[in-house]
Formats: structure tokens, C-alpha cells, sequence
């Protein structure tokens, strides 16, 4: 880190264009006398969420010993090159559900309970992620970020009885308000750096129109932010960019292959044609908000629960769900596996950015909690029991990692919760059916 005598404010927005562009941790806005006494920036840490459906092919997830120098299975091995930054969990049980199966996957993850069978009025209780939020938004412009790669607008698939709500999200604000994930690129691109001013349809789409981007619209006030910044801030500030500029690119381009190349699809304007360009967008989305810190709470859902997406670009042309109760049936088995190995690669790749992401005086990847997981095991059996988990990350030097590690059996998954929300700060007696912190997440 350069110590420079001139500081910047660390919420240094430039505005134009209705849009408000956070830049991201500089040198330059760490105070001079600060640095000196600190040869660091204070670290902040961010917590996400990636959360999968369906459950998981559990033969080729769970490793076969415990430790550091645990092997990699099948799935997992796409995380080797974090191995040093992982925990894989195995043995912590969800609270089980006798009626809505997938309601009660997706509910229970972050929140440690089922959800109440009804289709109107909703009752959950407060996700782990919120509870943060509610800490860390007074610190930031959104309290937290929620995404997602499937449409909202699924009636008719979900639990008999259940209110599709509860399939499309994992992120309860209270016990009776869910926060449905979005999965439009350019809304969440307009939740970050602004829009036109106005919700409406027609303004949100003349705006689109103009094809200005909000980079051109604050040029000036950047230039004149780079002459004051020393040479590894002007290299920060020029990658961060870069970035922004390159997904208001991709965006743009999907708008116009939504509308031109996929006439018979009713696809709002903004997601790409591919699932992995969707995928991949959302992640460069999320990277660019932890970056700019304008939320440190994210969650992401890769496809709902009783998602039947079929993934024909990895070779399953089956729909997703009606393949996960593959009966043991080892071509169907198979099918499972790749969809598994499929999201995981993709979110390696956004492992992979926030590694190579300078954060203070280390990078993204140092300073976030990551928990990747499903709300169920098996998913033939509907299985509660030893949920597939890893965390990745450091949280800023509060995480240390374990490799593998086997919990005793009835270990409730609320135990990982009640641990998360110490290690992000925001520590809690309890949390919903937890009976204590698990061991070996310290440093």
C-alpha cells in the first residue's frame, strides 16, 4: 500500500446520467496518519450465498477422509485450486419436513425452519443473510443483494399446497417478507449505478435506447479523480472500469439477441442467451458490488427448487428436476452429476475474479464468506441429513480453513449460522434449533 497524504472519502461516488458509480477501496482513501499507524486498511468483510437446487449426486460430493489433505472428489475437484481456502462440510442435518419437500429445501437453508403450507399468507422466519444486512446496511447503499437465474414467474410448478414463493427464494427479511431473487441483469445493473430516475416501463426503456453508457456520462469527473491518484490506484481504478464497461457491453448485447435472435422466447430484455453467459453476468454483477461496496450481503440462487431448466450446452437436454430422482439409475445418476459439476464450474470462475481482485492489501477472495451448498442431500430420497456445504474464503482473517470435516450425527445446520454470524460480527446466543458453534471454524 502507497502512503499518500491526501485522502478520499471511502464512499467516493461519481454521478451522472441518474446513475450514482461507486468507486472501489484505493490507497488514496486510506488516511495518511491511519496508515502509518495501521500498514492496512481496515478489512471488510463480505458474506454470499450460492445456492443450488435439487440436491446433489452425494457419491461423488463427499469426500472419503477428513483433514487438510482430504482428496478431492469428482465435484468438488473444481474447486481445487482454493483447496488451501476451503472447508467442506459433512453431517450437519436440516430440520425435516413431512409436505414440501422443495418449499422446506429452500426455506430452511438460511432461515432453520420449514415453511407454514399455505399459499397466501407466508410465515418463515429471518434468514441468516438478513441478519447481517440489517448490521451492515448501515454502512452501505443496499442492505443486501439477492439474485437469481430462473424467472419468478413459475406457477403451477411448486409443492401442492405451497406458495411458489418459498421455491424461489432462500432470503427472508422477517418471518413474513421474502426477498425473491432477480434475475435480469440490467435491473440489478440498474440497482447498483441507477437508471433513468424513474421505474416506469417507458422511461427504463428510452434510457436503454439512448445506448449511452454511464461510464461516458461521468468521464470527466474520472479524469479528474485519476490526476490525483497515484500510480496503483489509476491501475485499480482503470480495471474496475474496464469491468463495468464490459457488462454494460454484454448486457446491451443480450438485449439485442433477446429481441432479434430469440423471437419465440419470452425473455425480458437483459439475460443472454446461454445459461453460462447468464450465470456468468450475475457473478460479474456481485463481484462489482462487493468491489465498490455497495452491498457486503449477497445470495444467489443458480436455478429454483423443482427447477426443470435443462442444460443441453453440457449435454443434459432433461429437464433438471425429473432427472434428480434418477432412482439410482446410473445414466440418470450421470445427468445429475454433470448439471452438479456445471454450477460449480461456474462458480469457480467467479472464485477465480475475486481472487485476482485487490481488496485493501489483499484481494476479494480474502475478505468474503462464501457458502455454496442445497437445501437437501439425495435428492431421489428428498434427503435432509448431511447437507452438501463448503465455504471458501477468509473473512478477513476470521476464517480458517479446515479441508474436510465430519460432524457427529444430529448436528443441526443452525450450528454453521450461529458461527457465520460470529465470524461477520454479529454474534447471536442462538439461532433457530442451533445447540452451539461448530468447532474448528477458528483461527
Amino acid at each position: 500500500m502507497i502512503i499518500t497524504k491526501k485522502a478520499l472519502p471511502r464512499r467516493t461516488v461519481l454521478r451522472g446520467l441518474g446513475a450514482s458509480l461507486a468507486l472501489p477501496l484505493l490507497d488514496g482513501m486510506v488516511p495518511a496518519f491511519a496508515a502509518i499507524r495501521n500498514s492496512a486498511a481496515q478489512p471488510v468483510r463480505r458474506f454470499g450465498v450460492v445456492y443450488v437446487p435439487n440436491g446433489m449426486a452425494m457419491r461423488h460430493w463427499t469426500p472419503a477422509t477428513d483433514g487438510r489433505d482430504f482428496e478431492l472428489t469428482r465435484l468438488l475437484s473444481g474447486l481445487g485450486e482454493f483447496k488451501d481456502q476451503i472447508s467442506v462440510l459433512t453431517g450437519l442435518n436440516a430440520v425435516s419436513s413431512n409436505a414440501g419437500v422443495h418449499a422446506s429445501a429452500a426455506t430452511r437453508f438460511l432461515t432453520g425452519v420449514t415453511p407454514a403450507r399455505t399459499e397466501s399468507n407466508l410465515r418463515a422466519a429471518v434468514s441468516v443473510d438478513q441478519l447481517l444486512a440489517r448490521e451492515f446496511s448501515q454502512h452501505t447503499q443496499l442492505g443486501s443483494l439477492e439474485v437469481a437465474l430462473d424467472s419468478r414467474d413459475v406457477s403451477g410448478s411448486c409443492d401442492v399446497g405451497f406458495s411458489c414463493t418459498y421455491t424461489n427464494t432462500i432470503s427472508w427479511r422477517n418471518d413474513t417478507t421474502p426477498l425473491l431473487g432477480e434475475n435480469n441483469p440490467r435491473t440489478v445493473f440498474e440497482q447498483l449505478f441507477g437508471d433513468s430516475g424513474s421505474t416506469d416501463t417507458d422511461a427504463r426503456l428510452a434510457r436503454m435506447q439512448k445506448d449511452q453508457s454511464i461510464l461516458d456520462s461521468v468521464s470527466e469527473k474520472i479524469t479528474a479523480i485519476e490526476r490525483g491518484l497515484g500510480p496503483n490506484d489509476r491501475l485499480r481504478v482503470n480495471e474496475y472500469l474496464d469491468a463495468v464497461r464490459d457488462i454494460e457491453r454484454r448486457i446491451q448485447k443480450a438485449e439485442k439477441q433477446s429481441g432479434r435472435e430469440l423471437p419465440e422466447v419470452d425473455q425480458p430484455p437483459g439475460i443472454p442467451p446461454t445459461y453460462a453467459e447468464h450465470a456468468a453476468i450475475m457473478f460479474d454483477l456481485l463481484l462489482l458490488a462487493y468491489q465498490t461496496d455497495l452491498t457486503r450481503v449477497t445470495t444467489c440462487m443458480m436455478a429454483r427448487e423443482i427447477s426443470g431448466r435443462t442444460y443441453p450446452e453440457i449435454g443434459v437436454p432433461d429437464s433438471h428436476h425429473p432427472t434428480s430422482h434418477h432412482r439410482n439409475d446410473p445414466v440418470l445418476y450421470e445427468k445429475v452429476a454433470k448439471i452438479n459439476e456445471f454450477h460449480l464450474s461456474l462458480f469457480a470462475d467467479f472464485l477465480r475474479k475475486a481472487r485476482t481482485t485487490p481488496d485493501g492489501d489483499g484481494t476479494l477472495l480474502d475478505n468474503m464468506i462464501m457458502l455454496y451448498g442445497a437445501g437437501m442431500s439425495d435428492s431421489n430420497r428428498h434427503d435432509n441429513r448431511g447437507l452438501p456445504l463448503v465455504l471458501v474464503g477468509g473473512g478477513s482473517g476470521q476464517l480458517s480453513p479446515v479441508g474436510h470435516r465430519t460432524y457427529e450425527q444430529g448436528t443441526p445446520v443452525t450450528n454453521l449460522h450461529l458461527t457465520l454470524l460470529d465470524k461477520m460480527g454479529v454474534p447471536v446466543e442462538k439461532f433457530s434449533d442451533s445447540t452451539g458453534k461448530l468447532e474448528l471454524l477458528s483461527v
